[in-house]
């Protein structure tokens, strides 16, 4: 089968975007402030019920040929009535919701494939019975949570008998702490060196210039005459097949107990850092003011200002969990609690071992991380996740940050920061968005503009934490949108605390479902896809930024 000319590609998120768009109104419950879908509305809705790409091949790629464009437009030109009657069905279910004070869940996890349904059936919502049929389908929602929701936490927690015995049942598992006297630097030099045999095996292996890719995703070629190099490294003595070698590393991992080790490490007072690079804390910002302190019980929380990992409450860990997709598998609120008591005042606030050594395998992971940088890290899984980040335009816009903070967009022309400068989708806002590229569950409703402007899901603000290398500060009142940027530059200057702090929230979640690490592959689909998830994050908040620059170079201009 010959290949496709790369020049007759289009974006798959492009097409749908411009097929998006060109529907009009009556979209805006699914549809975000600038008008494009909601990630959750191309997850949910686009390809899996109007695109079909299981049953369309020639759609399934992140690439589309012309004619498959031209397909995608028209299935989404030919299904516009059925979305926009899906729109209202949305917004009178969230009405409802609202009168039923129904809190549990996310709206759109929850109800944009229901309102699909509903409107493939009924059509665009018509009073009296709509809202009687709407009513009927949150309370049948609601009613398979069994339970398992916020509001039954809340409830659970506010009995002043649970509450004090859940106080008496932390303050007892924390005494019971392994706290070693007097540590050394963590993480111990073996468990170091088991770590990278496991990120030099699991990790799809270097290729050299035939720009062959490695994996599906993440494995993409390095550049022009770095293979060769990378495979003379890796050459060596050591003959044996690198995945069983990762699988023994991994074993030994697990069977040494070096992630409880690391852990009870991490409460003792003052250990040193040996992750490697300089200004990287021994808690990799898991935790604000180590040594982490004991869970309280808490009675709120909000996924825009959760603190660091190891900070939260019991009722913040809980609470997360239930805000998660898949939370109707996960036992009883009462339950959670008590198996949460435990798993806070566990070692890296985890039960399972596999999943406490994957946090330590990340962590190296993430320490060595330099997507500002050009050598070729340390193991293939540096090499192959740099590698992506380094493509990424949004991250050479951060590059430039580096060089002069005042890199901004133009109203004027063209110039250094100029939308259109540089290269290609560099400094345009909105440019290589991939609206159906975000994987991560968010709260209802939150875009990329509100990803700019807040905290990090996974706890603390973006960019916090030791950040040995600044920019130099600009002179000046310079605008929101200069001082986001100045900040994602600074981020990408300290990767390790993103990615530590979302892949503790992966691992924190696969616990509460008694879901372990089964081997190195599964350990690098994780690995690899909280690289993917930190890294979309970061595209939407640099889009953001860039948005608020030139509005506000072009209101200067005016």
């Amino acid at each position: 089968m010959p290949a496709t000319p790369l020049g007759t590609l289009q974006p798959r998120s492009q097409v749908i975007d411009r097929a998006w768009r060109a529907l009009g109104p009556g979209l805006e419950p699914l549809s975000g402030p600038g008008g494009a879908p909601l990630t959750r509305a191309v997850k949910l809705l686009v390809l899996p019920l109007v695109l079909r790409p299981v049953l369309r091949p020639e759609l399934a790629g992140d690439l589309l040929t012309d004619e498959a464009a031209d397909l995608a437009a028209g299935l989404l030109r030919g299904d516009g009535p059925r979305l926009a009657a899906a729109a209202g069905w949305f917004t009178l279910l969230k009405r409802v919701r609202r009168a039923l004070r129904v809190v549990g869940g996310n709206p759109q996890d929850l109800y944009f494939q229901r309102c699909y349904e509903l409107a493939a059936e009924h059509g665009a919502p018509r009073p009296p019975d709509a809202e009687e049929v709407a009513r009927k389908v949150v309370l049948e929602l609601a009613a398979r949570d069994g339970g398992r929701t916020v509001e039954a936490l809340k409830a659970h927690l506010r009995d002043p008998a649970t509450e004090r015995s859940v106080a008496q049942a932390l303050s007892r598992a924390w005494d019971a702490r392994p706290v070693p006297a007097a540590p050394g630097a963590v993480p111990e030099a073996d468990a170091l060196s088991l770590a990278d045999t496991v990120l030099d095996g699991c990790a799809p292996a270097d290729r050299g210039a035939s720009g062959k890719r490695g994996t599906e995703r993440g494995g993409a070629a390095p550049a022009d005459g770095d293979g060769p190099r990378y495979r003379e490294q890796e050459r060596g003595t050591d003959l044996r097949d690198p995945g069983d070698t990762a699988e023994s590393a991994l074993a030994a991992l697990v069977g040494g107990g070096h992630g409880t080790r690391l852990g009870a490490a991490l409460w003792a007072a003052g250990p040193a850092s040996a992750w490697g690079p300089e200004g990287v804390p021994p808690h990799l910002g898991l935790s604000a003011d180590p040594p982490p302190p004991r869970p309280g019980v808490g009675s709120t929380a909000s996924t825009a200002a959760l603190p660091a990992p190891l900070d939260r409450t019991l009722y913040e860990r809980v609470f997360t969990v239930l805000r998660a997709p898949g939370h109707h598998d996960l036992p009883p609120v009462p339950e959670l609690v008590a198996a949460e008591t435990a798993r806070s005042c566990s070692p890296l606030g985890l039960s399972d071992e596999s999943l406490r050594v994957a946090l330590l395998v990340g962590g190296r992971l993430a320490a060595g991380l330099d997507p500002l940088g050009t050598a070729p890290g340390p193991t293939r899984a540096h090499r192959a996740i740099d590698r992506r980040w380094r493509r990424e335009s949004s991250v050479a816009r951060a590059r430039r940050m580096t060089v002069s903070p005042f890199d901004a967009p133009s109203a004027h022309g063209t110039g250094a920061g100029a939308p259109g400068a540089g290269p290609p989708d560099v400094g345009r806002p909105g440019a290589g968005a991939t609206a159906a590229g975000l994987p991560d569950a968010e709260p209802p409703g939150r875009t990329g503009a509100d990803r700019a402007a807040a905290p990090s899901p996974d706890g603390g603000a973006p960019g916090a934490g030791p950040t040995p290398t600044q920019p130099p500060a600009p002179t000046g009142p310079p605008a929101s949108g200069e001082d986001l940027l100045a900040d994602l530059g600074r981020s990408l200057r300290t990767p390790w605390i993103a990615y530590t702090r979302r892949l503790w929230a992966r691992l924190h979640g696969r616990d509460a479902h008694a879901a372990g690490i089964d081997g190195p592959a599964e350990l690098w689909s994780l690995l690899d896809g909280v690289s993917y998830s930190v890294l979309m994050d970061h595209r939407a908040r640099v889009r953001a930024a860039l948005r608020t620059l030139t509005d506000t170079t072009s209101g200067s201009a005016a």
